[in-house]
């Protein structure tokens, strides 16, 4: 598992913040479990696009993919008000009031 976070931290491309979090072996497993089937959706679609499947059914796939999504969004963001906004607020770090608020605001675009 060490290997796979090691891994991930050097092919990260995104807008990272230099912030990191440490998780506990069962969240980090939930959240790649539930990544990993959501990978296997994607391909899923993909394979049913290669083999001109029905729009509808496409469509209907896609739905369930995002609402994989919004349910790991939910779970992770949960994880992260429990922890790292709890534990800043309880440190005296008041701006992880306006982080969260930012974050929420980036969530419901």
């Amino acid at each position: 598992m060490e290997e796979n976070r090691e891994q991930i931290e050097k092919t990260c491309c995104c807008q990272c913040s230099e912030r990191k979090k440490e998780r506990s072996e069962k969240e980090y497993k939930d959240l790649i479990n539930r990544l990993s089937r959501i990978e296997g959706q994607v391909r899923g679609v993909k394979g049913m696009l290669e083999k001109d499947a029905y729009c509808a059914d496409i469509l209907v796939q896609v739905s369930a993919i995002n609402s994989a999504l919004n349910s790991f969004n939910k779970v992770l963001l949960s994880n992260h008000i429990h922890t790292c906004v709890a534990e800043d607020i309880r440190n005296g770090k008041d701006e992880a009031i306006d982080e969260l608020v930012d974050l929420l605001k980036k969530l419901m675009k």
